[in-house]
C-alpha cells in the first residue's frame, strides 16, 4: 500500500492542494489502483518553500504543480506499484 499525504496548510491550499488531491484520486481510479494507494490531507508539512503543493509519498517529499498531477502520478506513484 502506497501512502500519499497532500499538505492542505495555508500555503499549499493557496497553491491548489485540493486540485492535487482530486487529481490524484482521479488518476488512481483511471489506473485501477485505488486499492493500492491511500490518499489523505495533512496540515502543514513544513515544506512551504517547495515548488508546488507539498506531497509526501512513502516518506519522500515532492512539490506538485496542480496542472501536472497526471504526470506526477505516472512518474512517481505508478512506478512504486
Amino acid at each position: 500500500m502506497i501512502k500519499i499525504s497532500v499538505c492542505i496548510g495555508s500555503a499549499c491550499h493557496l497553491k491548489g492542494s485540493y486540485n492535487v488531491i482530486n487529481g490524484i484520486q482521479q488518476a488512481a481510479e483511471k489506473n485501477g489502483v485505488t486499492d493500492k494507494v491511500t490518499i489523505n490531507g495533512t496540515f502543514c508539512t513544513g515544506n512551504c518553500g517547495c515548488n508546488g503543493v507539498a506531497v509526501l509519498v512513502d516518506n519522500e517529499y515532492f512539490g506538485v504543480d496542480p496542472t501536472k498531477v497526471k504526470e506526477f502520478f505516472n512518474d512517481v506513484v505508478m512506478k512504486r506499484i
